[in-house]
């Protein structure tokens, strides 16, 4: 189709002739694409300000300081879409650009928040599995490259396979040459399986967690209402035994990152496997949830994950799929 081709095209070039920008110019240039999209208001843009309608009412029933305005409107909402829609720009300027970044960059430009890091890179190296579980804020490839610099080798991950195929190889080719192992969601083996291997082994494993692209998902309290997320995180913990460990990145001025480790979310003492699922999601739920409303700026959520938003036969085949496979994963989140 000649949409593909134009969209694989317009991404071939965006790992060639972007690098050979400025990086000042470039980054005007993403600035004000991700304006222009937000002012046409299109459907994703329109997904977005429903989610962060509820970011907005969250912090203002938790008593916290809003962005810009002094009350939840329709000028605080739609000043937030556009902060958003200027890091989701970012994200996607320095994934084309990455590659031209040191490792002294990315080392000295990290900035880590509490000591579960350490405490990470010691499960590793003590031979037991690390799953990192983070929602779609700031630059995960950064951060991934980042923790691989730290000593935790190469780690795994899933990867939606985007159409047109070409598209995905690029993405595919990208995420490889920083030292990921990625597992196509559907098309090869088994995504669950080889990452239950690996972490029997001791590897890291990390799983974009905040939006469910199967029929597994769990319900869980979010932001004030429902919301699906993936069951695989927490089956992966519980099936293996490896540390579940919520992350949450972020974007620090023009040129640097932020990014936090949260405690480990322990596999609950009783109950059978589908409660011992559910309990752990809704808790890493409640940690994406505070990381959000830390950096709501950086949350790139474009789609639909709210129960009231979902068309009834998506949810109904959600449901139906946490209650046969008992929060099984088989079909994880993916980057």
């Amino acid at each position: 189709m000649i949409k593909d081709r134009l969209l694989d095209a317009a991404f071939g070039a965006g790992w060639t002739l972007v690098c050979k920008l400025p990086e000042s110019w470039a980054r005007d240039l993403f600035q004000r694409g991700a304006d222009i999209a937000w002012g046409r208001q299109g459907e994703g843009v329109q997904v977005l300000e429903g989610n962060l309608l509820r970011v907005l009412r969250a912090l203002e029933a938790d008593g916290r300081p809003l962005p810009g305005l002094a009350k939840v409107d329709g000028k605080q909402l739609r000043a937030l879409s556009r902060q958003v829609m200027r890091s989701y720009a970012r994200y996607y300027l320095e994934a084309f650009r990455i590659q031209t970044y040191s490792p002294e960059r990315i080392a000295d430009g990290m900035h880590i928040e509490g000591p579960n890091i350490e405490i990470s890179l010691e499960h590793l190296k003590n031979g037991r599995g690390v799953i990192y579980a983070l929602p779609h804020m700031g630059n995960f490839e950064q951060a991934g490259a980042w923790i691989i610099g730290q000593g935790a080798g190469s780690f795994t991950t899933v990867a939606e396979r985007l159409k047109p195929e070409s598209l995905f190889e690029r993405f595919l080719k990208f995420r490889e040459e920083l030292g990921f192992e990625v597992l196509p969601t559907t098309g090869g083996p088994n995504p669950s399986g080889v990452m239950a291997q690996r972490l029997r082994k001791g590897k890291l494993v990390c799983l974009v967690a905040d939006r469910d692209l199967s029929n597994t998902a769990v319900e869980v309290d979010f932001l004030g209402e429902k919301a699906l997320m993936p069951a695989g995180p927490a089956a992966l913990a519980v099936q293996t035994g490896a540390a579940l460990m919520p992350v949450s990145c972020w974007f620090v001025g023009d040129d640097e990152w932020g990014a936090h480790v949260y405690d480990e979310i322990p596999v609950p003492a009783t109950g059978d496997r589908r409660e011992k699922v559910t309990a752990m999601t809704q808790q890493m739920a409640g940690v994406f949830e505070e990381a959000i409303l830390e950096h709501p700026e950086d949350w790139h959520m474009l789609q639909r994950i709210f129960v009231a938003d979902l068309d009834p036969e998506r949810l109904a085949r959600s449901r139906e799929g946490v209650q046969v496979n008992g929060g099984s994963g088989k079909a994880p989140t993916a980057l």
